[in-house]
């Protein structure tokens, strides 16, 4: 099916409205990667089987953000709010199955309900008391702050199904590029609307166009850089696995802005669901015209293809990117030039990374005023994060630029388990530094984090409590840059090593007063001298906790001791006898048969044996092991 004019279009935003509102019961399961580790395709199986034989039908959507809450199914009654049911599991699910069988609606399960609803015919299902009773999602702390943009369709459209991304307005703002727009314009709006680059630096993302524009070259590429590798993040996998089409939309109207032809999709080998979900969606968009020759009866085309990366965390780099997709060693190069100028094939080539190119078609149909409005002065928009660590509710979250680091914490992330505390939070992965809680009343931007650091990275924000060891923590991101460097210049190759060599011996109690200078020399000495991004970014961490968190290094070194309890050359366990139950618990988990007693009697541990590891102490329910 060639879909070659709007009223094509239209006509298949008509079947994708049927297919999310449809005039029957539809229950839709979020299976994104989360979803599937949580066991959803367990209670999708279960849902599909139930509901054999009734009316109501199952579908899949992706991830609505709310990852610690999974598995999770939406239900959508003809005519009721849609009904989103969290922490499912077999039983459970088999209790909702039962419900909507009968023709109730098990409001206890629910987590809250989207208002969005379309009154599609009248349903046997009596759930109006029910639903009542169910909070609306803006109702909850976690999604009451946010600013779905980027995130708009995410856990909402089937990702494999074009025609519901149709029916929530995609492909209209191709449609308006191509018919109302000229290249130039297009560039304008991207311009104005003040979008900066999502996947780390924030370059100014419609200046970069306009450099990729003006190149002289008779063959452009366009690239999305999927290669999201810092520890904790998974914004951009999200947006594949439950969103694909708004990236490919956003690159076709990359590709037109710039006068591209070829875009390329780099995606690190690891996400296996969302290149089956691209490849997927690339073929049902050639299908329907959107991809391919005289797009919308215009002489535009434009296709793209698919690169898997080795998981290398330096091709993040858009040098080394380059080199990737080209078949060589994933190493950067000196710049100027820049891609702009040389790059895929010595061709002129825009990369800008998953989020940036899902921002393009809302900012082409909104206007560039809508998106300026949003954020702070130097960041405009909204910015997606990924919130993990010491913090009661993890997930993906979508909020505007200034949100202060307090905000996302404490309100939307519910601040920290019960009886622990909040110490600092790391934005940007490796390449990032620790904020402590004494700036938490700062506002999330380029630049305020910048000041503070650390950087905005591609958005992982990591809660670190008062049992994380910032030197500790320091020395694990050496040991990831070191593991993950190219080892192309010096700087980087020979400097890194040598900083998680003092690192390393602060944490085993052989550290020197002086070691925290040499350690800032050699930290700024690889910032200021490294070839790539990578190199230049890796002392963050280092230089924001020195600067913030010294005295955890001086206690180390002073004291030989870990005020967190966590490197094992400067600490000791022994077991309290009075609190010593003599369960035994304590010496069935011991690596090193370290603890001995007899049952029902206090138990010892034998220091010599002992090797710090901890087991004992997670494992003891009466508070007996101590750690010192």
């Amino acid at each position: 099916m060639k879909e070659r004019s709007i009223e094509d279009i239209q006509g298949a935003k008509m079947r994708g409205m049927d297919s999310l509102y449809p005039p029957y019961p539809k229950v839709s399961v979020a299976v994104a990667s989360c979803g599937i580790a949580a066991g959803a395709e367990d209670v999708l199986s279960v849902l599909t089987k139930r509901f054999e034989g009734t009316d109501v039908k199952v579908g899949k959507v992706g991830c609505i953000g709310i990852c610690q809450r999974e598995p999770l199914a939406h239900v959508q009654i003809p005519g009721c709010p849609r009904l989103i049911f969290a922490d499912l599991d077999e039983d459970s699910a088999g209790v909702l199955a039962d419900a909507l069988i009968e023709g109730n609606v098990p409001s206890g399960l629910a987590l809250c309900k989207l208002p969005e609803h379309r009154k599609n015919g009248a349903s046997r299902i009596a759930g109006n008391g029910a639903i009542s009773r169910i909070p609306d999602w803006r109702e909850l702390d976690f999604f009451k702050k946010q600013t779905p943009v980027v995130m708009r369709n995410c856990g909402i459209v089937d990702p494999e199904n074009i025609e519901e991304y149709i029916a929530c307005g995609g492909y209209f703002s191709l449609h308006k590029c191509l018919k109302e727009m000229t290249p130039d314009s297009v560039i304008e709006t991207v311009v104005n609307s003040g979008l900066r680059g999502r996947g780390g630096a924030g370059f100014v993302t419609g200046r970069k166009w306009g450099f990729a524009r003006a190149s002289q070259g008779e063959r452009k590429y366009v690239v999305c850089n999927a290669d999201e590798g810092d520890p904790g993040a998974y914004m951009d996998r999200n947006v594949l696995e439950s969103d694909p089409h708004s990236v490919i939309e956003g690159m076709i109207i990359g590709g037109y802005a710039i006068g591209a032809c070829q875009g390329i999709f780099y995606v690190r080998h690891e996400y296996p669901l969302a290149v089956k979900r691209i490849e997927r969606a690339l073929n049902q968009a050639r299908k329907y015209g959107l991809l391919g020759k005289d797009i919308f009866g215009s002489a535009f085309r434009f296709d793209i293809t698919i690169v898997m990366g080795a998981g290398a965390f330096v091709c993040g780099e858009e040098t080394a990117l380059i080199a990737s997709i080209e078949d060589r060693i994933g190493e950067p190069r000196p710049r100027p030039p820049f891609p702009t100028d040389n790059g895929v094939r010595g061709c002129p080539t825009c990369i800008n990374n998953v989020e940036t190119w899902a921002n393009i078609p809302r900012i082409i149909e909104k206007g560039s005023d809508w998106f300026a409005k949003m954020g702070t002065e130097e960041s405009k928009g909204t910015k997606v994060f990924s919130l993990v660590g010491d913090i009661n509710t993890t997930g993906l979250i979508e909020v505007e630029m200034g949100t202060t680091l307090g905000e996302i914490v404490y309100d939307i992330g519910g601040g920290p388990p019960p009886g622990t505390q909040i110490k600092a939070v790391q934005t940007g992965g490796p390449s990032g530094g620790a904020i402590t809680k004494d700036h938490f009343d700062a506002p999330v931007d380029y630049g305020t984090l910048t000041r503070l650091g650390s950087i905005m990275g591609s958005g992982g924000i990591v809660v670190l409590g008062d049992t994380t060891c910032m030197v500790d923590l320091v020395k694990y991101f050496l040991e990831f840059i070191q593991d993950e460097s190219c080892g192309k210049c010096v700087p980087c190759r020979e400097g890194i090593p040598r900083m998680l060599e003092i690192v390393t011996a602060i944490t085993e109690g052989k550290g020197k007063e002086e070691d925290l200078g040499t350690l800032k020399d050699l930290a700024n000495m690889v910032k200021n001298s490294s070839l790539c991004g990578l190199g230049q970014t890796a002392p963050n961490l280092t230089l924001c906790s020195l600067r913030n968190c010294r005295e955890e290094y001086e206690v180390h070194i002073r004291r030989h001791q870990c005020p967190a309890g966590v490197c094992r050359a400067l600490i000791r366990l022994h077991i309290d006898e009075e609190k010593c139950a003599g369960c035994g618990r304590c010496a069935k988990v011991c690596p090193a048969q370290a603890i001995s007693g007899e049952k029902k009697q206090p138990h010892t541990i034998d220091q010599a044996l002992c090797i710090q590891c901890g087991a004992c102490f997670e494992e003891c329910k009466f508070g007996a092991v101590v750690k010192e």
